[in-house]
């Protein structure tokens, strides 16, 4: 009889990085449940005090750098520190990110985001690679169902965490909100600590990594030393922009990086077709994956839109009162979470029921439909905000409504994105073709950030009618996506080949 300690049937290591990745995940969206809401408070209720394009701007940038820093954070685990310490290193520099925020001063609140953003680039990719290593390979089965479990734990995490650090922060004080992810993250880096041995060796030490090496033992003390160099100087830079020394336009900033994750996405698939030795068939993929992950771009633009201009709009415009309480708005980011844990076993029954009578739609004809749903989540907002123009306020339903319209088109895209990806891309290249599918999402992040900035308090005050406009503009480019990803599906589908 097998003596060892399990989880709900897996191996007792899941436990660890399941607990590990449900407090990471409640310490980053219990902050960025909060993170434009404090940004665009006045001074005077302990916000920043910034205005909506300014907020959102920032709001856009650091989400897209915690999708940029996943890729260096793989390789520095790969090459360097190892799949265990780059996890360990990276909630430690989490926990103490958000409980930089807590101090109430400008510069500790960006001096925190950055250490977030580090933070979450280390451990994020690389717990997940944990996970896999857990299972042997001829069971691919298990660790399916072995990362089932494990995105149980994100997504718990994401819905509990906004009803907790929004209460506090939203009808408290704000930084106890920040305060509250802090000790999110730090329970979570402690069970992994006090736990981490059932991980066994699995990433324990990099690949290829030789202690009797000197020349390794050497390049490793630089690549230290060059880190610790790059970290004092992101803090130099926050405390002279802060202080005024340096003047920065943080919308104008936003503008130029997302030419440059553009650009540089283009070139990068240049140079694969190219430089990489492909084939015909090959060629055809890679061109497959590109179209998709313009498509997952202009996705992801609306998708985030949630914890930016809806959590404003939840904030502004929606009717909260409970009774005689108040709900903090940002109360409504725990939907998503919800709708996911509710909705992805339906999802996954119906794809095999589907596949059984050969009905399982494509990649190309899921994608069109992640977008169509997106769309007709915004469409719904048409309604609430022209609801708002005469009537000031709306109930919190139609966000709710919203949020389940977009969770759905989440389960289209996301999930079947991510295993195109890796069904499509050679196998030489897989490394680097997720590293695309991340820029694709970092660049969706930033847009999302820059088209938020467009629902300006002031500006809708001004021109009411601005508000359904902007709804009704995105509405109309989001559908026309997935309108324009049906079009083209037959075209995919040609250059996909038998991938399915």
């Amino acid at each position: 009889m097998n003596s060892e300690k399990t989880f709900f049937g897996h191996p007792r290591g899941l436990a660890t990085l399941f607990f590990t990745e449900f407090w990471e995940r409640f310490s980053y969206y219990g902050m960025r449940a909060l993170l434009v809401l404090f940004m665009v408070a006045s001074i005077e209720t302990g916000g920043l005090g910034l205005d909506d394009k300014s907020a959102t701007a920032i709001y856009g940038l650091y989400t897209m750098f915690v999708y940029l820093l996943a890729l260096p954070g793989g390789w520095l685990a790969d090459r360097f520190f190892g799949l265990q310490k780059a996890v360990w290193y990276g909630g430690i520099i989490i926990a103490c990110g958000h409980f930089a925020m807590a101090i109430p001063t400008t510069e500790f609140f960006f001096i925190g985001l950055i250490l977030i953003v580090i933070g979450t680039g280390l451990l994020k990719p690389n717990i997940s690679s944990i996970v896999g290593g857990l299972y042997k390979d001829d069971e691919p089965a298990r660790r399916d169902a072995g990362f089932s479990v494990f995105y149980m734990g994100i997504n718990l995490g994401a819905f509990i965490a906004p009803l907790i650090t929004g209460y506090l922060g939203e009808s408290v004080n704000w930084h106890y909100g920040f305060a509250a992810a802090g000790f999110g993250m730090l329970l979570g880096v402690i069970q992994y600590r006090a736990s981490s041995k059932y991980l066994g060796n699995i990433g324990l030490k990099p690949e290829g990594f030789d202690p009797a090496n000197e020349k390794q033992i050497s390049f490793r003390k630089k690549v230290k030393l060059g880190i610790f160099a790059f970290l004092a100087g992101l803090v130099v830079l926050v405390l002279l922009t802060t202080l005024g020394y340096i003047d920065v336009d943080v919308v104008s900033v936003a503008n130029v990086a997302s030419y440059v994750v553009a650009a540089t996405l283009i070139l990068f698939f240049v140079a694969i077709f190219l430089f990489a030795g492909l084939n015909k068939d090959e060629k055809k993929k890679i061109g497959a994956i590109a179209i998709l992950l313009v498509f997952s771009a202009i996705f992801w633009s609306g998708f985030e839109q949630a914890g930016s201009s809806l959590n404003l709009f939840a904030s502004r415009y929606t009717d909260r009162m409970i009774g005689d309480w108040l709900m903090p708005a940002s109360a409504l980011q725990s939907a998503n979470p919800m709708f996911i844990i509710i909705l992805s076993p339906v999802f996954g029954w119906l794809w095999i029921q589907l596949a059984k009578r050969n009905l399982n739609p494509s990649i190309p004809l899921k994608f069109a439909f992640g977008l169509i749903f997106l769309g007709l989540g915004f469409a719904v907002m048409i309604g609430a905000a022209l609801l708002v123009v005469s009537s000031d306020t709306v109930l919190p339903t139609w966000l709710l409504i919203t949020y389940l319209l977009h969770t759905t088109g989440e389960l289209f895209l996301s999930p079947v994105g991510l295993s195109a990806v890796t069904k499509l891309a050679p196998k030489r290249l897989v490394g680097q073709m997720m590293g695309a599918w991340f820029m694709s999402v970092a660049f969706g992040n930033l847009i999302a950030g820059l088209v938020a900035g467009e629902f300006d308090e002031k500006a809708i005050e001004a021109n009411p009618s601005l508000l359904p406009d902007i709804f009704q503009f995105i509405t109309i480019f989001i559908i026309g996506a997935g309108v324009l990803a049906l079009i083209v599906t037959p075209l995919i589908r040609k250059l996909t080949g038998n991938v399915h």
